[in-house]
């Protein structure tokens, strides 16, 4: 890979990794609810979920997920069910720290399938697997470009993860983490909004 390419490739990943999406609302809205250690099974399952989805996607899965309209739509309005639901269930169950509410963090394989089903993931899978995969040595440049996502992708879900727990001073009250907690819920929904509208 030329190191314009490199450099593109880091591009790409900080600017789909860090920025506000399902995976980074659910990280913070964890991160305050459950703190950040409960929350390093999320956070790894996000982390290596996706990059080890791109690493399939390059390998197996594109040619398939670009031709067939059938799976491509299947996963796009199953995955926006799917995260609409989440969405529900972290603005309206009580908080999702509350004992009460009987929600717990996600597990390590939670976070990872949910991959699988998020319209954002595979967007960013099959656009990177297309302009950064080499065609001579797919194996080598899917390596690579996973590798890129797993670094920036762990140090992102630490970062989001992080910040919501940063937040949990300020999230003394009920009504306080409500809040937070429908903000989340709607930079969920806007961006399920968003990717369909694509």
């Amino acid at each position: 890979m030329t190191p314009e390419a490199s450099l593109a490739l880091i591009g790409l990943a900080i600017g789909t990794l860090f920025t506000p999406g399902p995976n980074n609302a659910m990280l913070a809205a964890s991160g305050a609810n459950f703190g950040f250690r409960r929350t390093v099974p999320h956070m790894l399952g996000v982390a290596t979920g996706f990059p080890v989805m791109m690493l399939i996607v390059g390998l197996l899965l594109g040619g398939l997920f670009q031709t067939s309209a059938v799976l491509r739509e299947t996963l796009r309005w199953g995955g926006a069910a799917i995260l609409l639901w989440l969405a529900w269930k972290i603005a309206f169950s009580g908080g999702i720290g509350s004992k009460r509410s009987g929600v717990h963090p996600l597990t390590y394989v939670q976070a990872a399938a949910f991959q699988w089903v998020n319209p954002k993931g595979w967007s960013m899978a099959i656009a990177a697997v297309s302009q950064f995969v080499i065609a001579a040595k797919p194996v080598a440049s899917s390596v690579t470009v996973c590798g890129v996502f797993l670094g920036f992708g762990l140090l992102s879900s630490a970062t989001w993860a992080f910040a919501g727990q940063s937040l949990t001073r300020w999230l003394t009250t009920d009504r306080r983490l409500r809040v937070f907690n429908v903000t989340m819920a709607a930079l969920i929904v806007l961006s399920t909004v968003q990717l369909l509208a694509h």
